[in-house]
């Protein structure tokens, strides 16, 4: 077929040009349809772009950091013959929109950017089949013919459901998405783990198994976190630019390094491995290497500092978000980042704020967690403690359903929501994600913990998908994990409350009659003063803290 120019392809509805952070290919390169070749950052999320044919890179037409509007030629490929001679040969080349994104935008309208050289066209089959390269991986190893399965996902594109039902006759569970969790039935949950004192943490408040709250992958996917392991000697590798980078900087090929997780099926290589691997063949202490650029997988993990975007709040990042921050540089306000403050700046001062704060004395509840957890199962989803207050939340929604609402303007109507859709804000790497638990109301607490820590975990590495970004009704936010009591929250507009947890201390507190020492915790909420009153608000945390002092109600519900 000769030279062919690849465009930045659309990656989603409404983006017109992205940020190239890392190419995954160089100049003189074989690659085969469907590799990733490089890494996009949107407004909405980062995305990898693969190649459209097999063939050779001949140019790379833009550099790392470099923004690039949709439909610029990034790539020329040298094609081979019977890479793609027809129109039903050249498949999506769009980016993975199941791997996520922010502002609830589903991606659609995906448009193939290849742009043949000398025509200037862009070729735009009819009959194109949407599918992330892993599902179309998978397809080719199962035989089955991509053509003839129905797609339930955004654009019709096949999720890794879809064919799985293809190859068993089943018919996709409803809304499940392919990026749900590893093999072993749980995804990796970075961060969270429980501080001492029983201060509760980020959303995901704990790490699901394993050292530094990460689920270890099967032996298969490439081998033990340990010092020294083998070269895992695989054709393809997920990471974060930033491990990528760090694996360039160190001369090794990523490939090569063990994987101590799972993505989508897939080994998925983070900066500890890369800096195992490091020690493994220096003999150095993996450990005295420092903590680099961070995944999100700290022991204690982030938590909100008070402050919204995106429809929340701000929250104190990961190590990774300030590290390397020097003073006086300079940071590019733009992709994620500035649709976070361009939200947080409508929910400001288009709402009137009014907050109010409570205290609840929580020592019954730090008890039944306890007690609870002793008599879980070793396989059961860790119980943390924001299954207890999503649970005392939706109760306090039953009793005044005016936070459960939303201002229509345009209406001039209050809408009262009638189910319960809880957002709960996650710190990651790009800034805060609101993942939404759906019909909370209906769920248990080894679900909602199991749930709140499955969205928490795609949130941070990105493989969320918009639609799990949207639809929230009411939203926690949680401060306590790095310290802190009282916060004034922004609302997750169109959102009119959010509730934003302090930690847990141990302080005096006067208790049948006597002064002892007692678990208190700190509850802060601001409202949209438009649509609530004050004495909505205090009834409604009222509520909440009668749960709470009450963990039994809790079990009730």
């Amino acid at each position: 077929m000769g030279e062919t120019q690849f465009a930045l392809p659309d990656v989603g509805e409404g983006v017109a040009e992205g940020e190239l952070v890392a190419w995954l290919v160089e100049e003189g390169e074989r690659v085969e349809e469907d590799q990733p070749v490089a890494e996009v950052e949107t407004d909405k999320a980062i995305v990898e772009i693969p190649a459209a044919y097999d063939g050779v890179v001949t140019q790379l037409h833009a550099e790392a950091g470099e923004i690039v509007p949709v439909g610029d030629v990034i790539v020329t490929f040298d094609v081979d013959e019977e890479g793609s001679t027809t129109e039903s040969d050249t498949e999506s080349a769009t980016a993975d929109a199941d791997r996520g994104g922010n502002d609830g935008d589903a991606a659609g309208d995906e448009t193939d950017a290849a742009v043949t050289e000398g025509t200037g066209t862009v070729d735009t089959p009819t009959d194109r089949v949407f599918a992330p390269p892993s599902v179309r991986r998978s397809a080719r190893e199962a035989d089955v013919d991509l053509a003839t399965v129905p797609g339930s996902g955004p654009g019709r594109r096949i999720t890794g459901d879809d064919l799985r039902a293809a190859i068993t006759g089943r018919s996709p569970p409803d809304g499940q998405d392919e990026l749900t969790a590893s093999e072993g039935g749980s995804m990796a949950t970075p961060g969270g783990s429980m501080a001492s004192g029983g201060t509760p943490t980020d959303a995901d408040d704990g790490p699901p198994a394993g050292e530094n709250g990460r689920t270890r992958s099967d032996p298969t996917v490439g081998g033990s976190d340990g010092v020294g392991a083998r070269n895992a000697d695989r054709d393809r590798t997920l990471a974060m630019p930033a491990t990528r980078e760090l694996a360039r900087e160190e001369d090794i090929d990523i490939d090569a390094v063990p994987a101590s997780e799972r993505r989508d099926g897939e080994a998925y290589v983070t900066p500890e491995d890369v800096r195992a691997y490091v020690a493994g063949e220096t003999g150095v202490d993996a450990s005295a290497s420092g903590s680099g650029v961070d995944d999100g997988t700290t022991g204690s993990g982030p938590a909100a500092a008070g402050g919204a975007s995106s429809g929340t709040e701000s929250e104190a990042g990961t190590e990774a978000d300030t590290e390397g921050t020097q003073l006086g540089d300079r940071i590019p306000y733009r992709g994620v980042r500035r649709t976070i403050g361009e939200r947080m700046a409508t929910a400001k001062y288009t709402a009137p704020h009014v907050s109010h704060h409570d205290e609840v004395d929580v020592s019954d509840l730090v008890e039944t967690r306890e007690r609870l957890t002793a008599s879980t199962t070793e396989d059961a989803p860790r119980l943390t403690y924001l299954p207890f207050v999503i649970k005392a939340v939706v109760a306090g929604l039953r009793a005044q359903p005016i936070l459960n609402a939303e201002l229509d303007e345009a209406a001039e109507e209050i809408i009262v929501h009638d189910s319960y859709d809880i957002g709960i804000a996650v710190a990651t790497d790009a800034g805060l994600m609101v993942p939404v638990v759906e019909d909370a109301d209906e769920k248990g607490l080894l679900e909602l913990a199991a749930e709140v820590r499955d969205l928490a975990a795609r949130a941070r590495n990105r493989t969320i998908s918009p639609e799990e970004l949207q639809g929230s009704t009411f939203t926690i936010t949680n401060l306590g994990a790095i310290g802190g009591e009282h916060a004034s929250p922004i609302i997750n507009y169109p959102e009119v409350g959010i509730l934003a947890l302090g930690e847990i201390k141990r302080k005096p507190a006067v208790h049948e009659g006597e002064v002892v020492p007692r678990d208190l915790l700190t509850v802060s909420m601001s409202v949209d003063h438009r649509v609530v009153d004050g004495a909505d608000a205090a009834r409604f945390t009222n509520e909440v803290t009668r749960y709470l002092n009450n963990p039994d109600l809790l079990l009730l519900e």
